[in-house]
Parts: structure tokens; C-alpha cells; sequence
């Protein structure tokens, strides 16, 4: 964790906050959302290895085929299935017992493996669209990243690839700024961060 906190200087300072929590209710749930490449994923990973806690991936969330019809791409913040990750993730967190889902794997195009989840005291979804409004009412902490555009494309280009970084930015960059925009995602955030810096 040391290594974390080099590399982010307000490491320390998001931890603080979160302990707070921690210490004075048996249940914390904490979203992070932002921009893709900004570092979603890393820190969830580093929060879950602090707290010990469940992490749960949006991008295991992604609309099916049979889901994807015209209406439904349309819709701002609709290209996750925001209901099946309410259903059968946010509405369990909180009970006594253990329960699973099914992870979407884009490149089988369906869902295949089952993620069994045990209580824990500390949860975290990450990922564009976890702070979605049929979401984000289950949250007692919210961070919101963002990135220079300069680094996004270059991290997003060195972790998938030159045709996977085009459809990023014709497809996927303008409906997560549409989504942004529409619902004020950032401006509901508990902490905002800037990982450029």
C-alpha cells in the first residue's frame, strides 16, 4: 500500500475519509465512477486490498445482446444493465447472508461465470455508470476521477489496443461525457480526483 500512496498523493486523504465511515456504521458502500482510463479499476483494487472489501466491476454489467435494441442505446447512461446490477448486487450487499451473479463476458457475448459474494463490511463498485441515478441512492461515499484527455487516450490506447482505443473515442468517451453531463454525476461526488496529476 506504501507504493500506492507515492503514486497518489491524496491517497492518504481518501482514506481518512472512508475510515470515518467505517468506524461509525457496520455497512459502507462506496461507488467510483469517472472517465475511462482514469484509474477506476486500480484504485478499487487498492481499497479492496486495504479494507478487505468486496469489489463489484460494472463491466461485468454490460447490456446482453438480446438487450441491446434501439431505444435502449439511445437512452443516456443506458448501455449498462443498470437493473440486473441493482437487483441482484446493490439490494443484497446489506443482507446477512451470501449471494451470486453473473458475470457478462463481452467477448462470448453472454454471461458465464458466477461471482459468489460473503458479507463484508466494505463494498465497492467501480466503473463509468456505478453512480448512475437508479444507483446512486445506495451509496454512503461517491469519487468521481477524471484525466487529461492527452493521458486517457494514451492509457486507454497501451491497455486495449489501436481499434479498441478508436470505437473509445467515436462511441464510448462521447456517451460516458453525455451521461456525465445529463445526470451531473461529478457534481454529486463526495471527492473528486484528478489522476493526471
Amino acid at each position: 500500500m506504501a507504493a500506492a500512496m507515492i503514486r497518489y498523493p491524496w491517497f492518504n486523504e481518501l482514506i481518512y475519509r472512508i475510515d470515518k465511515l467505517v468506524h461509525c456504521q457496520p455497512l459502507v458502500i462506496i461507488a467510483i465512477d469517472g472517465s475511462s482510463g482514469a484509474g477506476k479499476t486500480e484504485l478499487a483494487e487498492q481499497l479492496r486490498e486495504h479494507y478487505d472489501a468486496n469489489l463489484f466491476h460494472m463491466d461485468d454489467f454490460f447490456l446482453q445482446p438480446h438487450q441491446r435494441t434501439e431505444a435502449r442505446l439511445a437512452e443516456i447512461g443506458g448501455n449498462v444493465d443498470y437493473e440486473r446490477f441493482k437487483g441482484e448486487v446493490l439490494e443484497r450487499i446489506g443482507l446477512t447472508k451470501g449471494f451470486a451473479y453473473q458475470k457478462y463476458d463481452c467477448s462470448q457475448g453472454r454471461l458465464t461465470d458466477y461471482v459468489y459474494v460473503e458479507p463484508k463490511p466494505v463494498n465497492i463498485v467501480e466503473g463509468v455508470y456505478s453512480m448512475h441515478p437508479t444507483l446512486i441512492g445506495s451509496y454512503h461515499f461517491k469519487v468521481f476521477l477524471t484525466v487529461s484527455r492527452d493521458l486517457q487516450l494514451k492509457r486507454i490506447g497501451m491497455r486495449s489496443g489501436e481499434v479498441l482505443l478508436e470505437r473509445f473515442i467515436k462511441e464510448w468517451i462521447p456517451k460516458e461525457h453525455a451521461y456525465f453531463r445529463h445526470f451531473g454525476v461529478q457534481e454529486q461526488a463526495d471527492v473528486v480526483i484528478d489522476t493526471s496529476r
